[in-house]
């Protein structure tokens, strides 16, 4: 087994076709990330092309999982544009391919993101998961706190609705979540 190797992506370009095939892996193995399987040609390249924009403007922090010389993860760090926000970020589409799961791998993708995060000042992370996601267990492992749920939020290729579930982190200990 090689080892995983975490890079902080500057201009997402050069990894489409990878990230496409990870995208549609996790598509495809049920993860809900904003897409319903099955997806259009262009469904995936048209997001990626947005995320190059948002990556390049610094709008959002890319990270990718790289093993073997091949994307078998990724996660966003989505920077928030209000002036009265300014001191958080969402944690946005955390996916590994379904062959490299329970590896760790998603776990050293959000620690690298908490470490960025706080190289940039963001004080609170904030993300949204399916109710009853495997990837629950492991927020609450890294210390996020569920703050709720909400009923039907997301559609689901099957045509169910599902409930989500609110996380955060406090990111700096001095500041108290009110």
């Amino acid at each position: 087994m090689h080892a995983i190797e975490i890079l902080q992506i500057q201009d997402p370009a050069p990894f489409q076709n990878q990230l496409t095939i990870l995208f549609n892996d996790c598509i495809e193995s049920g993860a809900s990330i904003g897409f319903l399987a099955p997806t259009q040609p262009h469904e995936v390249a048209d997001y990626l092309e947005q995320l190059n924009k948002q990556v390049l403007s610094n709008q959002k922090n890319l990270f990718i999982a790289i093993q073997n010389k091949q994307v078998v993860g990724s996660v966003q760090l989505s920077l928030t544009e209000k002036k009265n926000g300014q001191h958080r970020a969402e944690v946005e589409k955390l996916m590994v391919m379904s062959s490299y799961r329970k590896q760790g791998i998603a776990t050293l993708l959000l620690k690298t993101l908490e470490t960025c995060a706080i190289d940039l000042n963001v004080q609170l992370l904030v993300l949204d998961t399916r109710l009853g996601d495997v990837s629950e267990q492991l927020y609450l492992k890294q210390g996020f706190t569920r703050a709720g749920v909400i009923p039907h939020f997301a559609l689901s290729s099957d045509g169910q609705y599902s409930a989500t579930a609110i996380y955060y982190k406090m990111m700096n200990s001095a500041i108290i979540a009110s």
